[in-house]
């Protein structure tokens, strides 16, 4: 890089650091200066570092409107504009930090020869999305080009450097060759123009302002380099390239033969020099590029009479096409609308398979229902059905999901996976990673391209759709006791949103609305569960659609003043909550999706050693984890109460069939563990924001003690057989769950340690009988795995399952250990724990139908102390096979009289 008083050399390399952000590589150079990769270790995450030149870093008027226009550009969030994170500046050194994208440029690609025609329509597609979503905000682009986009390795597009070219101007106002979109690095005057010109407008070429238009000639550029494989236009020099784009027409008839008449027609449109004539709008493109093969219009030819008789034949056709009209407007005027038809169908799990639990979420625009489902092989994963379909398609690389939500355009769906929230094409295709999430997250997407997000525990966080840290939402109120904002969704404004509040009682709890840019919040009704938005029909208000006691309740709802009217009505019955979620979603066009039943219906069931049942524990109810008492005469288990969308533990006594509540507080308490002399209980509860362990004396008798707290969720799993320790996962924002351990001991501290703290989730420990080794979980390989280490860690691990598995549970003696495996199997494989740790290769003892086989944070069963019982947490077989339930229209089915009250 040239040395001369407008640019100075950079002194960066990999190593150094600029403020908290460490280099790791040089990327390249571009108009603004150099560009590097950079590791920001509070995040976790590598940043593209874009370090500014003297020539502008210097500039304080220019600086000063370079940082009001980087406050714009940080504005935009949208899955195919790369996010500007803010600036930086150390040293005298100033850069701007952007998203770090991967993957090849579309210079590169185009480097390689013309792209196939689906491929760059499919491109080009996304990059006129992103000029659409920024012009509707006012930001130009003004340098798009092939090297401005890039390709990330899930086919997604980037476009980089949104407005930057007119940050950087000496003048963005004045009308003169300054406002070229790359800046001279050579020329002693500012503005000549250097790399870009092949994507020039004219209008630019000239030095006249740029508007949008001049975006849409690049895009015209940028698709036919990508057709025919070389620039629009190109000459040995910029001025001949300059000369080449004033003055010579668009060499169309380079285009491969197939490319499509539509997509002719707009590329004459994108390029025409006059910018009056130009299309005015990208959204124009978009249009075209979604349908390049419109069905074509053929004209049916008619018989030309003899010339004499053609007066004749023109009076008759007037006079008859005049009655003709006559009669249809009669017609017209008479006839009612035809009549809309409520449609029901119902969509089953997969084979041998389970939905998870919580909603179904059908699209926006009514055509597909996205679901959390189990196969044959136990394991969930995100699955997507058609409507028009009678088969439902696995997303691969969505397992252990939860919580679907989709963009507002249909096209992506956003879920929670472990502790991360995560987006996938509807149409396949690997997940992108957005940010750290509590576990057990759900989330809504804006229009504008922010998702809000929130857990069972916690109050709601943002994050851009095209990912980055996630910042602070909501705030939880404290004077009603709320542990929890979550269950989002957005109001068609794009700024307002629906959100579940749950509060220290019942009745305190419900449905409020808050704002993206206000920390105002309106309460709207009480209930036990999340809402959700029908828009406006037929002229009519749009509805909010909630539970009451099992039944779907509908009332009318002004989204503008955020106020309802009217009564509520009945919508259908029998439908399904759990933890606050209601098991429904309605979309734009008058489809509702539904699932019946008060969450999964299971039964505690002792089970021998080759699956035949020996007995039942107690009713069926919705429980969740199984704990048996040292002496196996009581078992705790969590219990969700349906009504009050509550979990408490409870003990069951086994020999008297008797079961006896444990807690009552009204936030969530479960994952019991029992002292090893069967005195007390540790567990995990929510009583200011996340789980932190608690413990009480097991006969229920005194208050529970706080055993340790902390700002991060914890989870207890098990109590070493002396009586010192007791294990336990800690939810790391940057790590994901770790174990450690709590010394409890007589003299003990009481300060916790880490045991396993890695970049993967490490769940469900168990210690060995003897305390030297610990069993446990992780998700470490391609699929969760069995894994024990010696306690302390002190050396390897070894894994014990091979195909996959979770919960693991010692035989009292330590020579048996078991675990679930995928599909749902109890596996069993011999060990050794002295003088080292052995294991025979598992064998699969019975197939179970326990609730969730793919759990890595709960245990569904225990196990006797002989080995030779097991109880079991096993899913009733109506409640597995439930379908749900699609309506089309369901508002017309209220018209007829199917519904109570008024429909707004």
């Amino acid at each position: 890089m040239a040395n001369n008083r407008y640019n100075t050399p950079v002194a960066l390399s990999p190593g150094s650091r600029l403020g908290p952000y460490e280099i790791t590589a040089r990327l390249g150079a571009g108009g603004m200066g150099e560009v590097f990769r950079a590791r920001d270790p509070r995040l976790n995450r590598d940043v593209a570092l874009k370090v500014l030149l003297d020539l502008f870093a210097q500039d304080a008027g220019r600086m000063a409107r370079f940082e009001r226009e980087a406050q714009l550009l940080a504005s935009l969030n949208h899955p195919n504009i790369a996010t500007l994170y803010g600036l930086e500046e150390s040293g005298g050194v100033r850069a701007l930090v952007m998203e770090m994208v991967e993957g090849p440029t579309l210079a590169d690609r185009v480097a390689d020869g013309p792209i196939p025609l689906e491929d760059a329509l499919g491109i080009a597609k996304q990059i006129a999305e992103a000029l659409e979503y920024a012009h509707d905000k006012g930001v130009i682009h003004r340098d798009l080009k092939p090297a401005n986009v890039k390709i990330t390795p899930e086919g997604a597009v980037r476009v980089l450097d949104f407005g930057l070219a007119k940050a950087l101007d000496d003048d963005p106002g004045a009308g003169d060759s300054r406002n070229s979109p790359t800046l001279s690095l050579g020329a002693t005057r500012l503005g000549t123009i250097l790399g870009t010109a092949a994507y020039m407008s004219p209008e630019q070429a000239k030095g006249r302002p740029a508007d949008r238009r001049a975006d849409i000639w690049a895009f015209g550029a940028v698709l036919f380099e990508m057709l025919v494989g070389r620039p629009l236009y190109s000459g040995e020099t910029a001025a001949e390239t300059l000369a080449f784009v004033m003055t010579k027409d668009a060499p169309l008839e380079a285009l491969p033969a197939a490319v499509p008449a539509a997509i002719r027609a707009l590329l004459r449109r994108c390029l025409d020099k006059d910018p009056r004539r130009r299309l005015q709008a990208i959204g124009e493109a978009r249009f075209v590029l979604e349908e390049p093969h419109p069905a074509p219009q053929l004209p049916t030819p008619i018989p030309q009479p003899p010339a004499s008789q053609r007066p004749l034949l023109w009076i008759g056709v007037a006079a008859l096409l005049a009655i003709a009209l006559a009669g249809l407007a009669m017609i017209h005027f008479r006839e009612t609308p035809p009549e809309r038809r409520v449609v029901r169908f119902f969509v089953p799990p997969p084979e041998k398979g389970n939905f998870r639990n919580g909603p179904p979420a059908i699209s926006p625009d009514g055509r597909r229902v996205a679901f959390a489902a189990s196969a044959g092989d136990g394991q969930f994963s995100l699955w997507v059905r058609p409507i028009d379909s009678l088969e439902a398609q696995r997303l691969p690389g969505t397992e252990d999901a939860f919580h679907p939500f989709w963009s507002p355009d249909s096209r992506f769906i956003g879920f929670i996976a472990g502790t991360k929230l995560k987006k996938v094409e509807a149409s396949g295709g690997p997940p992108q990673t957005l940010c750290d999430a509590p576990a057990f997250s759900a989330g809504a997407w804006s229009r504008d391209g922010v998702i809000v997000f929130g857990s069972p525990r916690g109050a709601l966080l943002r994050v851009a759709a095209a990912g980055g840290p996630p910042a602070p939402l909501t705030t939880l109120d404290s004077s009603r006791q709320e542990s929890a904002h979550s269950f989002p969704q957005f109001l068609p404004d794009g700024r307002h949103f629906l959100y579940y509040a749950r509060a220290g009682q019942p009745e305190q709890s419900g449905i409020s609305v808050g704002a993206l840019d206000s920390k105002d919040r309106k309460r709207l009704l009480a209930t036990g569960s999340s809402a959700a938005y029908a828009p406006p029909d037929k002229g009519n208000l749009g509805h909010l659609l909630f539970l009451r006691d099992g039944t779907l309740m509908a009332q009318s709802f002004d989204a503008a003043k955020r106020a309802l009217t009217g009564d509520p009505f009945p919508v259908a019955e029998q439908v399904g909550s759990a933890f606050g979620v209601s098991f429904f979603s309605v979309s734009a066009n008058g489809a509702l999706s539904y699932r019946t039943g008060g969450g999964q219906q299971t039964q505690l069931a002792w089970f021998d050693r080759d699956g035949k049942p020996l007995g039942s524990a107690g009713a069926p109810g919705q429980y969740i984890t199984v704990a048996l008492s040292p002496d196996t005469t009581q078992v705790a288990v969590a219990r969700t109460d349906p009504q009050a969308s509550n979990v408490d533990l409870w003990l069951h006594d086994l020999a008297r069939n008797i079961p006896s509540r444990f807690t009552f507080h009204p936030s969530q308490d479960w994952h019991a563990v029992w002292s090893p002399d069967g005195s007390r209980i540790v567990y995990a509860a929510g009583r200011d924001g996340p789980f932190n362990l608690y413990q009480k004396v097991s006969s229920g008798s005194g208050s529970e003690e706080a055993l340790l707290q902390s700002g991060e969720g914890k989870r207890p799993h098990d109590w070493s057989r002396d009586g010192r320790f007791i294990v336990y996962s800690n939810q790391d924002p940057k790590t994901g769950f770790d174990l450690w351990v709590l010394p409890v001991g007589a003299g003990a501290d009481r300060k916790p340690v880490p045991y396993l703290k890695t970049e993967f989730d490490e769940t469900q420990a168990q210690f060995s009988p003897d305390g030297r080794w610990m069993a446990y979980v992780s998700n470490e390989s391609i699929r969760t795995q069995v894994y024990v280490q010696p306690f302390p860690a002190s050396g390897g691990k070894r894994q014990v399952s091979a195909e996959g598995g979770r919960q693991p549970r010692w035989r009292r003696d330590g020579k048996e250990l078991f675990f679930v495996a995928p599909d749902g199997k109890l596996m069993s494989a011999e060990v050794k724990t002295a003088p080292k740790f052995e294991a025979t290769v598992p064998q699969a003892l019975f197939q179970t139908r326990i609730l969730s086989a793919a759990s890595q944070f709960v245990h569904y069963y225990d196990v006797a102390p002989d080995g030779r019982r097991f109880l079991i947490n096993s899913l009733l077989q109506e409640t597995a096979s439930a379908p749900i339930t699609v309506v089309l229209n369901w508002r017309e089915g209220l018209r007829r009289g199917l519904g109570r009250g008024s429909g707004g």
